[in-house]
This record gives C-alpha cells, sequence and structure tokens, in this order.
C-alpha cells in the first residue's frame, strides 16, 4: 500500500458518503500514487439514489481542484453508468478545467483490455440495479452469462461484508463457461481476495477498484505495475488509454496500448 506523498500522480476521488472502501484503489496503487477523497450523498443503493448521486458534482469536484489534483475519478460505478460518463467528464471539466474518468469507463476498458465478451457478474446490488448493468452491458455486446452476488441495500452494508463473502460468491461460479469475471462496485472489500478469486477461477477478473486504479495510472502515465491485485494490474494486458486517444490512433475498439 502506498500512503506516501503522490509525487508520481495525485488523483482525486469522488465517492460515496455511505461507503467504506475508498481504501481499496489507494491500497493497490503502485508507490508516489496517492488518492484524495471527497464524499457524495448517498446513503442507500437503490437507482433513485444512484440517479441522485450526480447532483452537486460541480462543488464536490471543485473541492478536490483545491488540492491540484493531477486527475479526478467519479467512483461509483451504478451511478457512473446511469449518468453517462461522457456527461459526469463534461460536467467535472467545466467545473474544474482538471481531466476526469468515471468507473463504468474504466471496467469497460478493462474488459477490452482482458478480451472479456461471455462474463460472469458477481455485485452487491439490489435487483433493480443488477437488472439495469446486465441491460447495459448486453446493449454493448456483452453476454452475461452468470449472475451471483448479495444483495445490499446501503453502501454500509455493502462495506461491511469480510472479503471471504466473495471468495464464497465466486466459487459458486466455477465450471460455468466464461471468459472472465466482472465484480461490479466500488463499495466492497475484495482487493485481498482479488487474486485468489482469479487463480481459483482459471479465468482474468476485474473489479471496480482495480479498474479504476489501472485507468487513472494509464491515465496518468504511471507504468508501475501492482503485483498481487490480479493479471491487469500486474500489466499482463497492457496499459490503459483513452478511448479518445484510440479513436485517433484508429483503434476504437482498443483499451489496449501496443
Amino acid at each position: 500500500m502506498s500512503i506516501g506523498f503522490g509525487w508520481a500522480a495525485r488523483i482525486g476521488q469522488l465517492y460515496p458518503s455511505g461507503g467504506l472502501c475508498d481504501f481499496e484503489p489507494q491500497l493497490m496503487a503502485p508507490e508516489g500514487v496517492q488518492f484524495l477523497t471527497t464524499r457524495m450523498t448517498f446513503k442507500r443503493t437503490g437507482l433513485e439514489d444512484d440517479i441522485a448521486f450526480v447532483k452537486d458534482i460541480e462543488t464536490h469536484a471543485a473541492l478536490l481542484g483545491d488540492a491540484q489534483v493531477d486527475l479526478i475519478a467519479m467512483n461509483c460505478t451504478a451511478a457512473s453508468l446511469i449518468a453517462g460518463p461522457d456527461t459526469v467528464n463534461q460536467r467535472i471539466h467545466n467545473a474544474t478545467g482538471i481531466p476526469s474518468i468515471t468507473t463504468i469507463e474504466a471496467v469497460l476498458a478493462a474488459l477490452d483490455a482482458t478480451r472479456l465478451r461471455r462474463i460472469g457478474l458477481m455485485t452487491p446490488y439490489v435487483e433493480e440495479v443488477v437488472e439495469t448493468e446486465v441491460e447495459f452491458l448486453n446493449n454493448l455486446n456483452y453476454d452475461v452469462v452468470a449472475i451471483t452476488g448479495r444483495p445490499c441495500h446501503t453502501p454500509v452494508e455493502q462495506g461491511c461484508l469480510p472479503p471471504s463473502t466473495w471468495l464464497e460468491q465466486a466459487r459458486a461460479l466455477k465450471g460455468k463457461n466464461m471468459d472472465g469475471l466482472l465484480i461490479s462496485c466500488a463499495g466492497i472489500q475484495v482487493a485481498p481476495v482479488l487474486a485468489q478469486i482469479e487463480d481459483e477461477l482459471g479465468v482474468p477478473v476485474v473489479t471496480s477498484n482495480q479498474a479504476l486504479l489501472w485507468a487513472c495510472l494509464g491515465l496518468c502515465g504511471v507504468d508501475t505495475p501492482s503485483p498481487g491485485y490480479g493479471r491487469l494490474l500486474n500489466g499482463e494486458f497492457g496499459r490503459y488509454i483513452s478511448q479518445d486517444a484510440a479513436t485517433a490512433a484508429d483503434k476504437p475498439q482498443s483499451a489496449l496500448s501496443q
């Protein structure tokens, strides 16, 4: 865990107010990368709360701007999916002039980089949020072939579940015909068991906080791998490049640098 000054990159994190796992990106970050967190109102985990999450995003982003961060990350998977990353990033840029990224962008880029199309999905979401995410992924031509999870009604519930919860849930997916597993939610403790889940299932695993860190490192030009947190952060699938940069290089579907 890097707990020192952000001499390599200073990243502002917009995070749910009731969330308990804003430490996870920092836990997995290489030396010299520092996450600074500002919280946004979010007390329950339904669609209504996801929609309301971005209501005052300009005010919260401006607070991170005071710390002269290099990048702002809106770290809530479902809320960024529903609000739309383009809208979120434009609002943050208008308020601060600082580049930004959302969790759902990072997750999709990681799925692309790891070449996952037939995916297992594991979440702590209530049913209406799971259904929304499955529909979203299906519309992007991902095939969600298996679903598991522990539905929670508050971010505090999500964060209090021990990492072993997700290891046991993942074991239920052994033998499924899937390219890999997406563990969706920035509010759960999964980093300590991420590599073990990947080893036991024998397929790549993408998590919200892992993918967000990977994308932030790429955007900030940090090439240092983070061993122990899955193949993505080990550097096996290359570094993240933004969709704009990929398009400019005539690689519209690639999030993987060559």
